[in-house]
């Protein structure tokens, strides 16, 4: 039976099996990689995207909780690198190895549109448990900070 959800505003159906983790059907059935495999226990937050606006683990969610959903992956961000977050990804210089860098942004991006100034606390809340291989942590925070002021000059 096929599971039907919306994968960055549009609607796709798999046949997966349904306890079939989401992040399987995101990159082998989809074919947007950009959700990374880490840990495979929810622990490591490469795989983050967003279930309904909120940041879940797909390592660890079975397709078949999705179904009618909206999931969001890291590619709805922009194709350009025009996200404020991209930008500011790239102005502090951010990735390393790259590994982390699509569950980083989905938790920020989360954070953002809930939190338009958020605090120090209020960062490292929201981006506990994403780790950082490279321990860029410094400027994740910086490159949040950046985003949420350019997206409140243009709210």
């Amino acid at each position: 039976m096929a599971i039907s959800f919306n994968l960055n505003g549009k609607k796709i159906s798999s046949t997966a099996e349904a306890d079939t983790p989401l992040l399987w059907v995101i990159r082998d059935e989809a074919g947007l990689t950009g959700t990374k495999f880490g840990c495979g226990m929810a622990l490591c937050g490469a795989c983050t995207v967003q279930l309904d606006g909120a940041p879940i683990r797909s390592c660890q969610t079975p397709v078949s909780s999705v179904a009618g959903k909206n999931i969001t992956t890291v590619e709805s961000l922009s194709k350009d690198n025009s996200h404020p977050l991209q930008k500011a990804w790239i102005a502090h210089d951010v990735p390393q190895c790259g590994y982390c860098q699509s569950g980083q942004l989905m938790s920020a991006e989360a954070l953002l549109r809930t939190n338009k100034n958020p605090s120090d606390a209020d960062i490292e809340n929201a981006m506990s448990g994403n780790i950082c291989r490279c321990g860029t942590y410094n400027r994740i925070k910086a490159a949040i900070k950046t985003a949420a002021a350019e997206m409140r000059k243009t709210a």
